[in-house]
């Protein structure tokens, strides 16, 4: 049997976002497995078989310069973005490579810092670049803001952004940042989101479920769609599916036993209470924008831990395990304890176990789920040995999941 090019590889990934708040791609980290060479061009492949028209545009980032030499050299027009670091344009190898790469029509990213950008010359063999911005890049985009939006003194207002619009960038730490970065400075995505002081930001407002998820179930539900559909829609909100579990065991519907998962719940609850109860959260569901990345990033860790487990379990153990994912954070969206928080819901002992106390069954799916979206290879490559999981097994999980993703394109005029 022929060795898997995804069996020499450790992979990670990070989403970007854009000013929709909406998934604009995915940076895929991509390090070699020891010293062992990695087959560029069966990786290549391999990523194109998986994707398919709607599937999240990539930028490659490969961690080894070897690898990065084998991707320029051998990737076809029309492979992904390949991100190429200012450092490494310093070894003629890499610096000859892109200038070819670049040459047959290869899409090529820029990463560096936004205070040391590329000469002329080296900027022309590149389509895009992903900045990192400096903590004083930060202040003064900031006060360029700050002095943009209020009657600022002259000079003041003459302050300008350093942000060049257009571009990625990363290191964005704070919501106001953000803000400015997606929606004064033109950027085309942000790599990762600052969930924690999104969450702090609107730390006054009670959390609800996303008003477009409510609205999205009502109409799956007006338009007499399968229970299946509805369980898929209700997995979109974790806070939403929390809610539901919540209410089908309270006291109000009476039920004689407890509802432990989304689908026992919408069998016994019936379409026309479910739809009274839907109705009942629209007027408070939440509209803020900068939720939506929270809330998609914790279905996406949903998806991966019930993709990361046996293929031989069965369906309802797979609901469970896909809960302990999208579960896993709501301690930082309801600003209390997880353990009293699935306490509250007849939830498995196996879902608690995994998603507070991170033992049990699911433990191993939803702990690398978690290592998945960082750049800590020796993370995985730790988590693979305790809990004797293939890589092969894990990047092809990960990479179907990713390939499932759906990026919603503008439409054109």
């Amino acid at each position: 049997m022929v060795q898997s090019v995804l069996g020499s590889l450790v992979l990670g990934y990070r989403p970007l976002w854009n000013a929709a708040r909406r998934l604009a791609g995915i940076q895929l980290y991509v390090h070699s497995e020891g010293a062992t060479l990695v087959d560029a061009p069966h990786l290549l492949r391999t990523i194109q078989e998986l994707w398919t028209s709607s599937s999240p545009p990539l930028l490659l980032s490969a961690r080894s310069q070897q690898l990065l030499v084998d991707l320029l050299e051998h990737a076809p027009r029309g492979a992904p973005w390949i991100e190429v670091p200012q450092a490494w344009l310093d070894v003629p190898a890499i610096r000859e490579r892109a200038r070819q790469a670049h040459a047959r029509g290869l899409r090529l990213v820029w990463r560096g810092e936004l205070d040391h950008l590329p000469d002329a010359d080296t900027a022309r063999m590149f389509d895009n670049s992903l900045l990192h911005l400096s903590s004083s890049d930060a202040v003064q985009a900031l006060q360029a803001a700050a002095a943009g939006r209020s009657d600022a003194s002259p000079r003041a207002a003459g302050q300008r952004s350093p942000l060049i619009a257009g571009q990625m960038y990363d290191n964005v730490a704070s919501r106001a940042l953000l803000t400015h970065c997606l929606d004064e400075g033109g950027a085309l995505a942000v790599a990762g989101w600052p969930v924690e002081d999104v969450l702090y930001s609107l730390r006054h407002r009670q959390p609800q479920p996303a008003h477009e998820v409510v609205l999205k179930l009502m109409k799956a539900i007006d338009d007499e769609q399968s229970i299946d559909r509805f369980e898929q829609i209700l997995g979109e909100d974790p806070l939403l599916a929390y809610r539901f579990m919540v209410y089908t065991n309270s006291a109000a519907l009476g039920l004689s036993t407890g509802v432990d998962s989304l689908r026992r719940g919408l069998v016994m609850m019936g379409y026309g209470s479910l739809g009274r109860w839907l109705a009942d959260q629209l007027p408070h569901a939440a509209t803020e924008p900068d939720l939506r990345p929270i809330r998609a990033s914790m279905v996406l860790r949903a998806r991966l831990t019930e993709h990361l487990l046996d293929a031989g379990v069965g369906k309802d153990l797979r609901r469970e395990v896909y809960l302990s994912g999208l579960f896993s954070q709501l301690d930082e969206v309801l600003r209390e304890p997880l353990g009293t928080i699935l306490r509250r819901v007849p939830l498995s002992e196996r879902v608690y176990d995994a998603a507070v106390l991170r033992t049990g069954p699911y433990a191993p799916s939803l702990e690398m789920a978690c290592a998945l979206e960082s750049d800590d290879a020796g993370a995985i490559r730790q988590l693979c040995e305790t809990h004797e999981l293939e890589l092969e097994y894990v990047n092809r999980a990960l990479l179907r999941v990713l390939s499932e993703l759906v990026v919603e394109r503008p439409h054109a005029h």
